[in-house]
């Protein structure tokens, strides 16, 4: 059995495989030695995930491939590589489906670390690739890890795209409610401004007709305070209506 419990104890993996090799997967990356690789990614990261699970994939000098996770052969890498797309694939769809902005900041969140581990995962099959050149399959595992690196590159743009847009448009709605409450508060304070002085007469001099003049025939005084309201009340209103137009520097 191997020292490190990350090998399978049935490989036959070169020695310096084995010493590289700690207790944790650690990041992805590809170690190659005397024709052999050994190919250490993560498996696509979930939301409650707080450690990376590391999947191995080992290449003999005879092209011969084991995985530790997906049966043996050249196959195991394309199934490892299609849990990212069907992955990127759930949160294009939820992209699509999002509504608000919390919508699009649980998916911008989820994509994060997906998008990571496509970009060293790249990486990794980059070196494997360089290592050797005349394997075909290399450059197609590189090449696709590529292509789920840029999805999720694009989709992480839409995302922060639609982001801004619901971002924007609340911002203008609540620019709208703002101009409607400020309109109301002028017509409030114009409103205010006819009555305010009628009602200051009023509680000055009172309102009613016994006012000292009840012999009189016509209540002048009443309908002189009334008129002197209104008045001022205009007044005011110009006042009010010209401070309004005055341009803010």
């Amino acid at each position: 059995m191997h020292e490190s419990s990350l090998l399978p104890a049935a490989w036959n993996v070169p020695t310096e495989f084995i010493d590289r090799l700690g207790k944790q997967v650690g990041r992805q990356r590809t170690m190659v030695s005397e024709g052999h690789l050994l190919i250490i990614l993560h498996a696509p990261p979930q939301p409650e995930d707080m450690y990376r699970k590391g999947r191995l994939f080992w290449r003999e000098a005879d092209a011969n491939w084991h995985s530790s996770e997906f049966k043996g052969g050249p196959d195991a890498l394309n199934r490892h590589l299609d849990e990212y797309q069907q992955l990127l694939e759930d949160y294009d769809e939820k992209v699509d489906q999002a509504t608000s902005s919390l919508d699009y900041l649980e998916v911008l969140n989820h994509l994060g670390p997906v998008y990571r581990a496509l970009c060293h995962m790249t990486q990794a099959l980059q070196v494997a690739r360089e290592a050797i050149p005349k394997d075909k399959l290399l450059i197609d595992y590189r090449d696709n890890a590529y292509r789920l690196e840029r999805t999720a590159e694009l989709l992480i743009q839409d995302a922060k795209n639609a982001l801004d847009y619901v971002i924007a448009k609340q911002a203008e709605e609540q620019a709208k409610v703002s101009a409607r409450i400020e309109l109301s508060s002028h017509r409030l304070n114009l409103l205010i401004a006819y009555f305010f002085p009628i009602a200051t007469l009023s509680t000055i001099f009172g309102s009613n007709f016994s006012h000292g003049y009840e012999k009189y025939q016509t209540p002048y005084p009443f309908w002189i305070m009334v008129g002197t309201g209104l008045a001022l009340g205009f007044v005011i209103h110009l006042f009010l209506k010209r401070a309004s137009q005055t341009p803010r520097k």
